[in-house]
Parts: structure tokens; C-alpha cells; sequence
């Protein structure tokens, strides 16, 4: 999937680059999994969180100045960041800063994508770099980022945005992009009802990842002209990059030329896990026995914080009382205590008692399941005790009226709605 550029040429471009991390958003459309985090900091893949992705990519890439851009509910990704992420060395130059809506420039929060970056700009010139790749947080992916760099240098690009092609039932929700045969972007527009197909594409179209890499000089005056224009709503995608197609070198790198551990014929995995069902099944793809995202790469590993636990305990053996994992994940901490766990993914420090029944589940971190339980299609946040003998995935109709249950069947249950109230304020 990558290419074969001169890798002292990558280094030097990665040396000389900023990244800023925008995980400043909540995650709406995760519901209830987003009341009391950051998406970002939602829990993914078994031991990992959202934004430990775009971390990863940028460390593994060799860039390590990076900004991470925070606003909605930041305790738990903060926290996060500070005990999983601090292992870089500020004598070289490496960090990972945090960079809280703090009104460093006017007495407002970030008001769009664009105004996050805008409002830091002081900080951002005191980086001195040459490069700023701005990303999201909220993505599961791995992309050599350096690659990306070298595209954007070789073109003399102003800016250079990463791409990818999707089905035209789910470009709304995209910019979405119209590139000439130099890979010029020549027509850019937000979200559109009826986005431009390719040519000789029918029913594909070529949209935005979220991933931009600018001059540094060019993005920081862009971003003064538009805080000056009342009419923006100051939002890259809505804003920026319309103004800049029309005017200057934008160009679109397409991500299977970045992708890592991509498989030969499969399209290159990115995943946004933006709604309880896309989060389900990203994770439940993890439980295959090859799945499209790669977690055993030493090449490019996901880094994480990673507690001080157990191994992951299975006891009893007795016909009808044994503790078993079948075409699961199991993260350390776990004791699976004479139940049957299929198809599952359990992150640390899960307690599953005797006799229950997990299926096609995915639980969070310090859960206790009780005897007799039985979960099918659920997702439960961390915390929750589910007490003896319950049933939930089984009935709908009955689980609508105390949990969230999505269009396709995925329930989700947090301890308030199990009458837990562990984030009650009085």
C-alpha cells in the first residue's frame, strides 16, 4: 500500500511537522456511550481508546510534536492521555501537549474545527514547524503519515487532503470531492444531498477523511482571514477548504497509497465508529479469525496506557458449568467464572459469574455480570453490574423500555440506566 519514498526524505519531512488532534467533539451519535467522555476517549478494540489510533499513526510515522486540541468532557481522555502518553521526551524536542478550550484569543469556545486551530495560534507558531497535519479523533485507522507528507511536498500543494472512496448512499455524511487527473482538488463541498459521483465510477464517490496537511505560514494566514469573516462558521470542511479550492494548490492524497497492513484486494480499513451500530460492529470485527484491522503488527503498533493486571482467568470445568471464550478477545483482569463467552470482545477487569451466557457482546472495562445472565447484542459501559439473572438482547420491546436499543437490534446499557448512579452529582 505505501509507497517506496526515500525514507531520509520522509524523516525530514516528519521532523519538521506539527500535528494537532482535534478531539475537542462529543460523539452525539453514540448516544448515551458519549453522557460522560469525549468520543476520543471512548474505549476501542479491547484495551485501546478512539484517539489512541491517530496517536499511534503520528509516533509510528516519526512525528513526534503533537497537540491534542480538547473541549466537550475531557476529564477521562485527559487522564488517558497523561498516564498512556507522556513516555515521549521533552529534551528532544518530542511531546504530546495538551490544549484545552481555554479563550486564549476571545471570550468564546471553540466555535468549529477551524476556530480550535485559530484559537491556539499563538502556541502553534512557537512550534516553529514547517508542516501542521491536522486530524481527528475519532477514527480507527493506521496511515503512515510521513507518505502523506511526501505527496504534499512533491505537488507544491498549500494544502494536500487525504481521501478515500465510498459508496454514494454514504457521501452525505462526507465532503465530498471532485479531483482532476493530476490529483488537483477543483470542486470541494460539505455534506451535499447529491454528492458527484466519480468518473466511470457510477454509484463511488470521492470524499474527505478529516486529514489535512498545510504550510504552516499559508494555514495560519487562512485562519486569520477567516476569523475575520462574520459569515464563516469557521469549520474546515464547511469553510476553509471551499475558499482555498478556487484559489490555491489543493490537492487530494488518496489513503490507500498511506494505508498500513492494508490486504491485497480488500478495500483499506478506516472505520468511523460514530453510531452505537458502527461501534458494535467495528468491534465485533475483531473477533475474526483475520480480521480487516491488523492488532498483532509489530510494525506498527497501537500504543496504549496499559495497567498492572492478571492474566485473564478461565476456572471450572464441569459439563455444565465451565469457563470458556470461544472466537473472543480477553483483556487482562477478566474472570470468566464458569460461563460461556462467544463471539464477545471484554475489555480489563470484567467479572462474568457462573452459568451466564455472552454473545456477540462487547463489555467495557470493571464490569460484574451476575449469575445466570444472559446478553446477546449488547454493549455495556464501563462500570455496570448486571444483576443476577437478567436478560438482555433477548426482547427488544422490554429492553426499549430501560436501555437504548438501536434500529439494528444493538443495546446499549450504562449503570444509569441500570439505576447506578456513579457519576451523580448529589
Amino acid at each position: 500500500m505505501r509507497s517506496s519514498t526515500t525514507p531520509r526524505f520522509i524523516s525530514l519531512l516528519t521532523k519538521n511537522t506539527v500535528a494537532l488532534i482535534l478531539a475537542g467533539g462529543r460523539g452525539s451519535r453514540l448516544k448515551d456511550l458519549t453522557d460522560w467522555r469525549a468520543k476520543p476517549a471512548v474505549p476501542f478494540g479491547g484495551k485501546f481508546r478512539i484517539i489512541d489510533f491517530p496517536l499511534s499513526n503520528c509516533v509510528n510515522s516519526g512525528i513526534r510534536r503533537i497537540g491534542v486540541v480538547t473541549q466537550y468532557k475531557a476529564h477521562s481522555l485527559l487522564q488517558h492521555l497523561h498516564r498512556g502518553w507522556s513516555f515521549l521526551r521533552g529534551e528532544f524536542n518530542e511531546f504530546v501537549e495538551l490544549l484545552p478550550a481555554q479563550q486564549r484569543v476571545q471570550e468564546s469556545w471553540y466555535k468549529g474545527t477551524a476556530d480550535a486551530v485559530f484559537q491556539n495560534l499563538d502556541i502553534l507558531r512557537g512550534y516553529k514547524s514547517e508542516y501542521v497535519l491536522i486530524l481527528g479523533g475519532d477514527h480507527i485507522y493506521k496511515q503512515d503519515y510521513g507518505e502523506m507528507l511526501a505527496f504534499h511536498s512533491a505537488h507544491a500543494a498549500d494544502l494536500t487532503v487525504a481521501c478515500m472512496e465510498v459508496s454514494a448512499e454514504e457521501a452525505s455524511a462526507f465532503g465530498v470531492m471532485t479531483i482532476d487527473e493530476h490529483q488537483r482538488v477543483v470542486k470541494f463541498t460539505e455534506k451535499p444531498d447529491v454528492p458527484d459521483e466519480i468518473p466511470g465510477k457510477p454509484g463511488r464517490v470521492m470524499v474527505s477523511m478529516g486529514i489535512y496537511v498545510f504550510n504552516s505560514a499559508f494555514l495560519y494566514e487562512q485562519l486569520i482571514r477567516d476569523s475575520d469573516d462574520s459569515h464563516s462558521s469557521h469549520d474546515f470542511g464547511k469553510d476553509i477548504i471551499p475558499y482555498l479550492v478556487e484559489r490555491y494548490r489543493v490537492f487530494a492524497h488518496p489513503f490507500e497509497a498511506s494505508c498500513v497492513g492494508g490486504r491485497e484486494g480488500v478495500e483499506p480499513y478506516w472505520r468511523d465508529v460514530g453510531t452505537i451500530d458502527a461501534y458494535w460492529e467495528a468491534n465485533m470485527e475483531m473477533t475474526k479469525i483475520t480480521p480487516y484491522l491488523n492488532l498483532y503488527d509489530e510494525e506498527w503498533p497501537i500504543w496504549t496506557y496499559q495497567e498492572q493486571l492478571p492474566p485473564a482467568k478461565f476456572v471450572f470445568d464441569d459439563e455444565s458449568r465451565r469457563g470458556m471464550a470461544v472466537d473472543s478477545l480477553v483483556s487482562g483482569g477478566c474472570i470468566i467464572s464458569g460461563a460461556a463467552v462467544r463471539r464477545s470482545l471484554l475489555f480489563s477487569n470484567v467479572h462474568v459469574h457462573s452459568y451466564a451466557d455472552i454473545e456477540d457482546s462487547v463489555i467495557l472495562p470493571n464490569v460484574e455480570i451476575g449469575r445466570y445472565v444472559t446478553l446477546k447484542k449488547v454493549v455495556l459501559d464501563k462500570g455496570c453490574i448486571i444483576p443476577e439473572g437478567m436478560a438482555i438482547g433477548v426482547d427488544p420491546v422490554e429492553d426499549a423500555k430501560r436501555f437504548c436499543v438501536t434500529e439494528k437490534g444493538i443495546t446499549l446499557v450504562t449503570p444509569e440506566m441500570l439505576g447506578q448512579r456513579i457519576h451523580q452529582v448529589r
